[in-house]
């Protein structure tokens, strides 16, 4: 026998609360298997692709692509088992199970917690809240469950819109859809504006009125309108208030998804006005991670310019060795190679502050970050035990990295337990900066751009390829005299590349 089942978003391992849909990969009416990548979701610090659960047909999409979904939240019903392609205007045929809550569970949420299917070896969340039963417009499941009142004990409640809201609360993910009411009215029905006329209560999370909150927006004059599912209202239906000043109306796609549109929205924006952009995912963490970082970690910041011809020449000669074929090699091989022996050189300057033990972990291996500036935002991904990896594994991996976060394909694994950071601004053209502290480490090193300047060689003016370095560092732990040591040793191995054999 087919069943419906709804496929919540998971916590992906990184104890996030929310994620954007970046791409659907089904369609209503396709066939999936157990484990077929169905959606990308952009979390706050990488996309991640998500496999199906089960095997079956693809009933409807619950989310739209660049929708906000907060984890546990229902984004695809699949029919599962034997059984037709499943009528996508209707949301199953076979009812909820009873709850076996008591009323005084449903009102205040103390049943047992709902438990979150996760993807394989993130082992299982329980949900941080759990749902309450949502009320029906007046006279379709309201009358279901006054007449349900007034049935003989032991008699059939009538209707599956009633089994719907009894079980809305502790409906399991694997559950079976209720079915849908026989008559479902085009639009959702509109908040009535005359008095003596019963409210509609308006659907949206806690984290969604407490924005409409912040913005001055009355989500009653929203209700039923929303983007999300069953009309809810989302975030991007404040902002979207809040911008224009109109009430989303809720439009419905063969899908069953919804899309919030405005009816007096201009179809163009006005010449010289503002953009809003929506901070989301890369860039919500970033921002985050920035100004954690900057009012933490007292910064300071050195700067040495050197000469880094003889750095310039050793990589042309690599690119012709048969080791290096096949691989990127740059000058930013040789600064990741000479940071990593300075770190060897100098341990503190490959730490962190527990702030919580009152401790200064000294780390003994090296995960080498490396800033890449993709479309999403800032991310730092890293080279696992950098120290530990011949030269050329080495530039395999930093061309590989850098090219993965590009595309926006780093793993939430390559993101995580960086302990130094290179950021090589040169790219852009630029000869130095001072560069924030990845939150969680003590140093950052950037590399300037690689230009000609006259420079003094033995007593003789000469131009040369020079470059500037800025090391930036947590007070708390480098002072002066150990940043300026490890700059220093930077710089002289650029200069002579030979320092990288002797000092290793």
């Amino acid at each position: 026998m087919a069943e419906l089942k709804e496929f919540k978003l998971p916590d992906v391992g990184e104890g996030l609360t929310e994620a954007d849909i970046v791409a659907w990969h089904v369609k209503p009416g396709e066939t999936v298997e157990d484990g077929q990548i169905i959606v990308e979701i952009e979390t706050a610090k990488a996309v991640v692709e998500l496999p199906s659960p089960w095997d079956g047909t693809v009933a409807r999409l619950l989310a739209e692509e660049g929708q906000t979904v907060e984890v546990g939240v229902p984004i695809i019903a699949i029919q599962v088992g034997a059984g037709s392609v499943p009528d996508h205007d209707e949301r199953g045929a076979v009812p909820a199970p009873a709850s076996t809550a008591s009323p005084a569970d449903e009102e205040t949420g103390s049943a047992e917690p709902e438990r979150h299917a996760v993807l394989v070896g993130y082992g299982v969340k329980t949900a941080a809240t759990t749902r309450r039963v949502r009320k029906a417009p007046a006279g379709t499941a309201a009358s279901s469950v006054a007449a349900a009142g007034a049935a003989a004990p032991g008699a059939a409640v009538p209707g599956a819109e009633a089994a719907r809201v009894e079980a809305a609360a502790t409906r399991p993910e694997t559950a079976e859809l209720p079915a849908a009411p026989a008559a479902v009215p085009a639009e959702p029905p509109e908040v009535p504006a005359g008095p003596g006329v019963a409210a509609v209560r308006a659907l949206a999370k806690p984290p969604v009125r407490k924005l409409a909150k912040d913005l001055g927006i009355d989500l009653a004059a929203l209700a039923g309108g929303g983007s999300g599912p069953d009309g809810s209202i989302t975030r991007d239906d404040v902002q979207r208030a809040a911008t224009t000043g109109t009430q989303p109306r809720s439009v419905h796609h063969e899908n069953g998804g919804r899309t919030a549109t405005s009816a007096t929205a201009p179809s163009t924006p006005w010449p010289g006005g503002e953009e809003r952009i929506p901070i989301r995912g890369v860039r919500k963490h970033m921002a985050a991670a920035m100004v954690s970082s900057a009012f933490s970690a007292p910064h300071v910041t050195e700067f040495l310019q050197v000469d880094v011809t003889e750095t310039m020449t050793a990589a042309r000669r690599l690119r012709e060795l048969p080791e290096f074929a096949g691989v990127k090699v740059s000058p930013l091989l040789f600064v990741a190679r000479a940071l990593l022996v300075a770190a060897a050189r100098h341990p503190m300057i490959n730490s962190s502050w527990d702030e919580a033990a009152g401790e200064i972990v000294v780390k003994h291996y090296v995960n080498l970050g490396i800033a890449v500036a993709s479309e999403r935002g800032l991310i730092v991904p890293n080279v696992k035990d950098a120290g530990a990896l011949p030269l050329p594994d080495l530039a395999r991996r930093l061309a590989e990295l850098t090219e993965t976060a590009r595309a926006g394909k780093a793993t939430p694994a390559d993101l995580a337990g960086g302990t130094i950071t290179i950021t090589n601004v040169g790219v852009f053209g630029v000869d130095a900066g001072t560069p924030i502290l990845t939150p969680g480490e003590t140093a950052i090193l950037a590399f300037g751009q690689v230009k000609e300047a006259p420079w003094v060689v033995g007593g003789q003016l000469a131009v040369r390829q020079v470059c500037t370095l800025s090391l930036s560092f947590d007070h708390r732990i480098v002072d002066g005299e150990l940043g300026s040591a490890v700059l220093r040793d930077v710089g002289a191995m650029l200069t002579e590349p030979l320092r990288i054999l002797a000092w290793s």
